[in-house]
Protein backbone atom coordinates (compact mmCIF):
# COMPACT_ATOMS: atom_id res chain seq x y z
CA UNK A 1 0.00 0.00 0.00
CA UNK A 2 2.72 2.80 1.35
CA UNK A 3 4.41 1.86 -2.23
CA UNK A 4 2.11 1.82 -4.52
CA UNK A 5 0.96 5.57 -2.66
CA UNK A 6 4.66 6.52 -3.49
CA UNK A 7 4.65 5.79 -6.92
CA UNK A 8 1.20 7.46 -7.93
CA UNK A 9 2.86 10.32 -5.97
CA UNK A 10 5.84 10.35 -7.73
CA UNK A 11 3.58 10.05 -11.23
CA UNK A 12 1.65 12.92 -10.05
CA UNK A 13 4.62 15.70 -9.36
CA UNK A 14 5.72 14.18 -12.68
CA UNK A 15 3.20 14.87 -14.38
CA UNK A 16 2.66 18.51 -12.87
CA UNK A 17 6.26 19.08 -13.21
CA UNK A 18 6.03 18.79 -17.06
CA UNK A 19 3.02 20.97 -17.14
CA UNK A 20 4.84 23.87 -15.74
CA UNK A 21 7.19 23.09 -17.74
CA UNK A 22 5.11 23.95 -20.46
CA UNK A 23 3.93 27.01 -18.96
CA UNK A 24 7.23 28.71 -19.60
CA UNK A 25 7.49 30.73 -22.41
CA UNK A 26 9.98 29.69 -24.61
CA UNK A 27 12.20 32.97 -25.11
CA UNK A 28 13.13 32.96 -20.99
CA UNK A 29 16.50 32.42 -21.14
CA UNK A 30 19.01 30.36 -18.82
CA UNK A 31 21.39 32.42 -17.10
CA UNK A 32 24.89 31.51 -17.91
CA UNK A 33 28.71 32.08 -17.48
CA UNK A 34 31.92 32.43 -19.43
CA UNK A 35 35.40 33.44 -19.02
CA UNK A 36 37.36 35.88 -21.20
CA UNK A 37 41.18 36.03 -21.47
CA UNK A 38 42.07 39.50 -21.64
CA UNK A 39 46.21 39.28 -21.73
CA UNK A 40 47.37 37.67 -18.60
CA UNK A 41 43.86 39.10 -17.07
CA UNK A 42 40.66 36.98 -16.67
CA UNK A 43 36.95 38.24 -16.59
CA UNK A 44 34.43 36.20 -15.27
CA UNK A 45 30.94 36.87 -16.80
CA UNK A 46 28.09 36.25 -15.23
CA UNK A 47 24.30 36.58 -17.34
CA UNK A 48 21.93 37.24 -15.20
CA UNK A 49 19.34 37.79 -18.34
CA UNK A 50 15.96 37.14 -19.39
CA UNK A 51 14.44 36.73 -22.60
CA UNK A 52 17.80 38.26 -24.28
CA UNK A 53 18.23 37.23 -28.34
CA UNK A 54 21.74 37.40 -27.73
CA UNK A 55 23.69 33.65 -27.33
CA UNK A 56 26.37 33.71 -24.89
CA UNK A 57 28.83 33.36 -27.47
CA UNK A 58 27.58 36.37 -29.13
CA UNK A 59 27.73 38.35 -25.70
CA UNK A 60 31.42 36.43 -24.69
CA UNK A 61 32.38 38.47 -28.26
CA UNK A 62 31.25 41.81 -27.00
CA UNK A 63 33.06 41.52 -23.97
CA UNK A 64 36.46 40.22 -25.97
CA UNK A 65 35.83 43.41 -27.93
CA UNK A 66 35.72 45.79 -25.40
CA UNK A 67 38.80 44.01 -22.98
CA UNK A 68 40.90 43.94 -26.56
CA UNK A 69 40.67 47.76 -26.93
CA UNK A 70 41.45 48.20 -22.95
CA UNK A 71 44.78 46.49 -23.91
CA UNK A 72 45.70 47.96 -27.23
CA UNK A 73 45.56 51.26 -25.13
CA UNK A 74 46.95 50.38 -22.33
CA UNK A 75 49.47 47.12 -23.45
CA UNK A 76 47.72 45.38 -20.81
CA UNK A 77 44.53 44.86 -19.14
CA UNK A 78 44.22 46.53 -15.73
CA UNK A 79 43.16 44.26 -13.30
CA UNK A 80 44.45 40.48 -12.44
CA UNK A 81 40.28 39.63 -12.52
CA UNK A 82 37.26 41.05 -13.41
CA UNK A 83 33.33 40.47 -11.97
CA UNK A 84 31.51 41.41 -14.95
CA UNK A 85 27.53 40.88 -14.25
CA UNK A 86 25.24 41.43 -17.29
CA UNK A 87 21.84 41.83 -16.96
CA UNK A 88 18.46 42.71 -19.33
CA UNK A 89 16.19 45.69 -19.60
CA UNK A 90 12.87 45.88 -21.62
CA UNK A 91 14.49 47.48 -24.51
CA UNK A 92 17.11 47.72 -26.98
CA UNK A 93 21.23 48.53 -26.86
CA UNK A 94 23.49 48.60 -23.73
CA UNK A 95 23.03 50.76 -20.77
CA UNK A 96 23.32 50.93 -16.65
CA UNK A 97 27.26 50.60 -17.23
CA UNK A 98 28.68 50.79 -13.48
CA UNK A 99 32.11 50.08 -12.18
CA UNK A 100 33.33 49.13 -8.60
CA UNK A 101 36.68 48.56 -7.39
CA UNK A 102 35.24 45.92 -4.94
CA UNK A 103 36.48 41.72 -5.80
CA UNK A 104 39.25 43.27 -7.53
CA UNK A 105 37.13 44.75 -10.45
CA UNK A 106 33.59 44.64 -10.62
CA UNK A 107 31.48 45.85 -13.47
CA UNK A 108 27.43 45.60 -13.97
CA UNK A 109 25.91 46.43 -16.99
CA UNK A 110 22.18 46.20 -18.43
CA UNK A 111 21.54 44.83 -22.00
CA UNK A 112 18.18 45.33 -23.82
CA UNK A 113 16.32 42.51 -24.25
CA UNK A 114 15.78 43.57 -28.36
CA UNK A 115 19.46 43.63 -28.96
CA UNK A 116 21.10 42.46 -31.42
CA UNK A 117 24.78 41.82 -32.12
CA UNK A 118 25.22 44.44 -34.59
CA UNK A 119 23.84 46.76 -31.54
CA UNK A 120 27.02 44.74 -29.58
CA UNK A 121 29.54 45.62 -32.44
CA UNK A 122 28.48 49.29 -32.26
CA UNK A 123 28.61 49.63 -28.32
CA UNK A 124 31.19 52.02 -26.63
CA UNK A 125 29.52 51.41 -22.68
CA UNK A 126 30.95 48.72 -21.80
CA UNK A 127 35.16 49.99 -23.18
CA UNK A 128 34.15 52.97 -21.28
CA UNK A 129 33.49 51.07 -17.93
CA UNK A 130 36.92 49.08 -18.12
CA UNK A 131 38.71 52.27 -18.74
CA UNK A 132 37.90 53.17 -14.95
CA UNK A 133 39.84 50.57 -13.98
CA UNK A 134 43.13 51.78 -15.30
CA UNK A 135 43.26 54.67 -13.46
CA UNK A 136 43.58 55.61 -9.35
CA UNK A 137 40.32 56.08 -7.03
CA UNK A 138 39.52 59.49 -6.85
CA UNK A 139 38.30 61.88 -4.32
CA UNK A 140 34.41 63.46 -5.25
CA UNK A 141 35.92 66.56 -6.66
CA UNK A 142 38.28 64.49 -9.00
CA UNK A 143 35.43 62.87 -10.34
CA UNK A 144 36.20 64.59 -13.61
CA UNK A 145 39.54 63.04 -14.25
CA UNK A 146 38.02 59.41 -14.10
CA UNK A 147 34.90 60.35 -16.50
CA UNK A 148 37.20 62.57 -18.80
CA UNK A 149 39.98 59.50 -19.16
CA UNK A 150 36.98 57.09 -20.23
CA UNK A 151 35.21 59.23 -22.29
CA UNK A 152 38.11 60.35 -24.44
CA UNK A 153 40.26 57.20 -24.13
CA UNK A 154 37.50 54.82 -25.09
CA UNK A 155 37.28 55.79 -29.18
CA UNK A 156 40.88 55.71 -29.19
CA UNK A 157 41.38 52.68 -27.56
CA UNK A 158 38.56 50.81 -30.13
CA UNK A 159 40.23 52.64 -32.93
CA UNK A 160 43.74 51.37 -32.54
CA UNK A 161 41.85 47.75 -31.87
CA UNK A 162 40.99 48.29 -35.16
CA UNK A 163 37.15 48.33 -34.23
CA UNK A 164 35.79 52.07 -34.61
CA UNK A 165 37.03 54.39 -37.43
CA UNK A 166 39.20 57.93 -36.78
CA UNK A 167 36.69 59.61 -38.73
CA UNK A 168 34.03 59.15 -37.10
CA UNK A 169 36.18 59.49 -33.69
CA UNK A 170 37.03 63.50 -35.32
CA UNK A 171 33.04 63.79 -36.09
CA UNK A 172 31.91 63.33 -32.58
CA UNK A 173 34.60 64.90 -31.15
CA UNK A 174 34.04 68.04 -32.84
CA UNK A 175 30.61 67.72 -32.26
CA UNK A 176 30.51 66.88 -28.65
CA UNK A 177 33.68 68.58 -26.99
CA UNK A 178 32.23 71.84 -27.07
CA UNK A 179 29.82 70.86 -24.37
CA UNK A 180 33.05 70.59 -22.09
CA UNK A 181 33.72 74.48 -21.86
CA UNK A 182 32.84 76.70 -19.04
CA UNK A 183 29.91 78.43 -19.06
CA UNK A 184 28.21 81.23 -17.17
CA UNK A 185 29.61 80.83 -13.37
CA UNK A 186 31.92 77.99 -13.92
CA UNK A 187 34.50 77.65 -10.70
CA UNK A 188 36.73 75.06 -12.41
CA UNK A 189 36.70 71.55 -12.86
CA UNK A 190 37.26 70.74 -9.47
CA UNK A 191 34.15 72.90 -8.36
CA UNK A 192 31.79 72.28 -11.26
CA UNK A 193 29.73 68.62 -11.37
CA UNK A 194 27.60 69.47 -14.23
CA UNK A 195 26.92 66.48 -16.37
CA UNK A 196 28.99 68.40 -19.04
CA UNK A 197 32.02 69.80 -17.35
CA UNK A 198 32.44 66.27 -15.50
CA UNK A 199 32.46 64.57 -18.99
CA UNK A 200 33.27 66.53 -21.53
CA UNK A 201 35.36 68.72 -19.78
CA UNK A 202 37.38 65.74 -18.66
CA UNK A 203 37.57 64.53 -21.92
CA UNK A 204 39.01 68.55 -23.07
CA UNK A 205 41.76 68.19 -20.30
CA UNK A 206 42.81 64.79 -21.68
CA UNK A 207 42.80 66.44 -25.27
CA UNK A 208 44.57 69.20 -24.83
CA UNK A 209 47.26 67.55 -22.34
CA UNK A 210 47.53 64.81 -25.54
CA UNK A 211 48.38 67.50 -28.08
CA UNK A 212 50.66 69.52 -25.69
CA UNK A 213 52.46 66.36 -24.48
CA UNK A 214 53.06 65.77 -28.43
CA UNK A 215 54.07 69.35 -29.29
CA UNK A 216 56.60 69.25 -26.71
CA UNK A 217 58.12 66.21 -27.21
CA UNK A 218 58.48 66.44 -30.71
CA UNK A 219 54.90 64.09 -31.42
CA UNK A 220 57.20 60.87 -29.75
CA UNK A 221 55.28 60.92 -26.65
CA UNK A 222 51.34 61.29 -25.80
CA UNK A 223 48.53 61.16 -23.08
CA UNK A 224 48.39 57.54 -24.03
CA UNK A 225 52.31 56.88 -22.52
CA UNK A 226 51.42 58.94 -19.15
CA UNK A 227 48.55 56.81 -18.45
CA UNK A 228 50.36 53.71 -19.52
CA UNK A 229 53.08 54.78 -16.89
CA UNK A 230 50.29 55.34 -14.18
CA UNK A 231 48.68 52.28 -14.57
CA UNK A 232 51.83 50.52 -14.63
CA UNK A 233 53.30 52.14 -11.20
CA UNK A 234 49.67 50.30 -9.62
CA UNK A 235 47.52 53.12 -10.36
CA UNK A 236 44.55 50.81 -11.20
CA UNK A 237 41.21 51.31 -9.53
CA UNK A 238 41.97 49.60 -6.42
CA UNK A 239 43.56 52.19 -5.02
CA UNK A 240 43.25 55.11 -3.96
CA UNK A 241 45.59 57.96 -5.21
CA UNK A 242 45.75 62.39 -4.61
CA UNK A 243 45.17 63.51 -7.99
CA UNK A 244 48.35 65.29 -7.48
CA UNK A 245 50.30 61.65 -7.21
CA UNK A 246 48.57 60.20 -10.95
CA UNK A 247 49.82 63.52 -12.75
CA UNK A 248 52.92 63.90 -11.24
CA UNK A 249 53.83 60.03 -12.42
CA UNK A 250 51.94 60.97 -15.60
CA UNK A 251 54.41 63.65 -16.35
CA UNK A 252 57.63 61.82 -15.09
CA UNK A 253 57.10 59.16 -18.01
CA UNK A 254 56.48 62.00 -20.49
CA UNK A 255 59.58 64.25 -19.11
CA UNK A 256 57.71 67.32 -18.54
CA UNK A 257 55.01 69.09 -16.41
CA UNK A 258 52.32 69.37 -18.88
CA UNK A 259 49.39 67.31 -16.82
CA UNK A 260 49.69 69.58 -12.82
CA UNK A 261 50.67 72.62 -15.28
CA UNK A 262 47.42 72.22 -16.93
CA UNK A 263 44.93 71.23 -13.71
CA UNK A 264 46.79 74.51 -12.29
CA UNK A 265 44.88 76.26 -14.88
CA UNK A 266 41.57 74.19 -15.02
CA UNK A 267 41.23 72.96 -11.34
CA UNK A 268 39.84 76.22 -9.79
CA UNK A 269 38.75 78.61 -12.58
CA UNK A 270 37.31 78.85 -15.67
CA UNK A 271 39.75 78.54 -18.92
CA UNK A 272 38.94 79.20 -21.84
CA UNK A 273 39.70 77.33 -25.08
CA UNK A 274 39.22 77.84 -28.91
CA UNK A 275 38.25 74.70 -30.22
CA UNK A 276 37.67 76.28 -33.85
CA UNK A 277 41.25 77.50 -34.20
CA UNK A 278 42.63 74.31 -32.78
CA UNK A 279 40.33 71.97 -35.08
CA UNK A 280 42.04 74.02 -37.70
CA UNK A 281 45.74 73.60 -36.36
CA UNK A 282 44.96 69.50 -36.76
CA UNK A 283 43.68 70.22 -39.71
CA UNK A 284 39.86 68.77 -38.95
CA UNK A 285 36.39 70.08 -40.42
CA UNK A 286 32.92 68.55 -40.60
CA UNK A 287 31.35 68.49 -43.96
CA UNK A 288 28.33 66.83 -45.21
CA UNK A 289 28.10 65.03 -41.60
CA UNK A 290 31.32 63.57 -41.73
CA UNK A 291 35.03 64.57 -40.77
CA UNK A 292 37.56 65.59 -43.51
CA UNK A 293 41.17 65.74 -42.63
CA UNK A 294 44.21 68.51 -44.29
CA UNK A 295 47.30 66.45 -44.10
CA UNK A 296 49.54 69.59 -44.58
CA UNK A 297 47.90 70.99 -41.51
CA UNK A 298 49.88 72.20 -38.62
CA UNK A 299 49.53 69.67 -35.94
CA UNK A 300 47.89 66.90 -38.56
CA UNK A 301 51.04 64.17 -38.09
CA UNK A 302 49.69 65.00 -34.12
CA UNK A 303 46.07 64.07 -35.03
CA UNK A 304 47.26 61.17 -36.79
CA UNK A 305 49.27 59.67 -33.90
CA UNK A 306 46.90 60.31 -31.23
CA UNK A 307 44.99 57.24 -33.04
CA UNK A 308 48.05 54.77 -34.30
CA UNK A 309 48.50 51.67 -32.82
CA UNK A 310 51.18 51.76 -29.94
CA UNK A 311 53.08 48.14 -29.15
CA UNK A 312 52.98 46.71 -25.68
CA UNK A 313 54.87 48.35 -23.57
Amino acid sequence: MTGSASVNSFYLQTCFSFFLLMLVPHSLRADGNFTVEAASSKIDATVSADSLQLTDAQLQRWVQKAADAVVAYYGRYAVPHLTLQIRSFDGKGVRGGQTFSRHGGFIRIAVGTQTGEDDLNSDWMLTHEMVHLTFPNMQDEHHWIEEGIATYVEPVARIQAGQFSAQRMWFELVRDMPKGLPESGDAGLDHTHTWGRTYWGGALFCFLADVEIRKQTQNKKGLQDALRAILNAGGDMRYDWPIEKALQTGDRAVGGEVLLKLYEQMRDRPMQVDLDSLWKQLGVRIENGTAQFNGNAPLAQIREAITAPKPRS
